[in-house]
């Protein structure tokens, strides 16, 4: 796994793979996660706005809603 951080765009991506993605689907604004051929998540472009998502009070918050901590509450 590898991460490039682009500063003149304020975008990070995300290596997990080094297979070539074949397809890519936008899973919330701003986030691309790229699937190989295998359907495998790859990769992931986080564009910009990185350096909030990364920001202490970014990550302080609580972002999962009362349904997600009720399904996640038995793993």
């Amino acid at each position: 796994m590898t991460s490039n951080y682009y500063p003149d765009t304020d975008s990070l991506y995300i290596d997990l793979s080094e297979k070539p993605s074949v397809e890519a689907q936008e899973v919330s604004p701003g986030v691309v996660f790229d699937f190989d051929d295998a359907g495998q998540v790859c990769g992931i472009d986080i564009d910009s706005n990185v350096t909030y998502l990364l920001s202490e009070s970014a990550l302080a918050k609580d972002w999962l809603r009362p349904e997600e901590d009720e399904a996640w509450k038995d793993l």
